[in-house]
């Protein structure tokens, strides 16, 4: 054992280990720069190098939306495995995993507050919930935030994020498609608006359905949005798409959506969209001068 050894073990027992905790640091997944996790999330958990908008959970986007305090809607209770589905792991086991790590019970949470100074009522989809898949409890959760929106005469906001419809509950998952698409018709009858942000990333029977019937159509920077994958579409038209193909910048060049917000416009934007299309006055914390 060299002296320079011997050294470094006496030292290390005299001053003792420092712990240093796992998430000092956020790692990009876009441009892989590495970002002290307070910056980041000071930031709105948008990239300060290369503005990549990372994906948040509701818990956050709502923290973000609501003007201070909100009030969280629980969800109706559904059929936990209609099917007794399973393939690698037992639906059930996936369930389970998916809220414990979340630490929500489907994916899609709903909440009631004011955002700039307007009742609304905000439903946000979870990716990290098995891909923001759209089952029976997304399905109830998206009806539960019509009827609240109806009983409070406010707007309802969706924020989506989906991989599509949930394998495991098979047919009982695109059923979904057509009882969103008749709550949305409420809301039309009641003459609340419905309006819509698209994050990264909105595909499948979720973008064939309700994240694509908004009064108003909104796009986070870069989102990924479609129906089918990219690979998919050019195998089957056997051609190379275009650049950008999918993404929201793309989309509102083509008439998809009506506009591409940045994150820390986005609250602003609501607040003014809101304002435009009920002509109510604020009623919350943000009316006062």
């Amino acid at each position: 054992m060299s002296w320079i050894t011997r050294t470094r073990q006496r030292l290390t027992g005299f001053i003792g280990r420092r712990e240093t905790p796992d998430n000092l640091w956020t790692k990009c997944r876009n441009c892989g720069a590495m970002l002290y996790t307070r910056e980041w999330e000071d930031n709105d958990s948008v990239c300060p190098r290369c503005d990549h908008h990372e994906r948040i959970g509701p818990a956050a986007r709502f923290a973000q939306v609501f003007d201070g305090e909100w009030t969280v809607i629980a969800s109706p209770k559904v059929p936990e495995d209609p099917l007794k589905f399973r393939d690698q792991k037992r639906y059930v086991d996936r369930l389970r995993a998916a809220r414990a790590s979340t630490g929500e019970v489907d994916a899609m949470a709903l909440a009631d507050g004011h955002v700039g100074g307007h009742r609304a009522v905000v439903a946000v989809q979870n990716f990290a919930f098995m891909g923001g898949s759209m089952g029976l409890g997304v399905g109830e959760a998206f009806l539960a935030g019509v009827r609240a929106a109806l009983d409070a005469k406010a707007p309802f906001i969706v924020f989506t994020a989906a991989g599509g419809a949930r394998m495991q509950e098979g047919i009982l998952s695109l059923m979904q498609m057509p009882r969103t698409t008749v709550g949305i018709a409420e809301l039309h009858e009641a003459g609340l608006p419905y309006i819509v942000v698209l994050t990264d990333p909105t595909t499948g029977g979720v973008t064939a359905s309700y994240a694509m019937l908004g009064d108003i159509q909104i796009a986070e920077p870069n989102a990924l949005i479609g129906f089918a994958g990219q690979r998919v579409i050019e195998q089957t038209i056997r051609e190379k798409l275009p650049e950008g193909f999918q993404r929201a910048e793309y989309l509102l060049e083509h008439g998809m959506l009506d506009m591409v917000v940045h994150r820390r416009d986005m609250k602003d934007t609501l607040a003014r969209l809101i304002g435009m299309l009920t002509a109510r006055p604020r009623t919350g914390a943000s009316a006062q001068p």
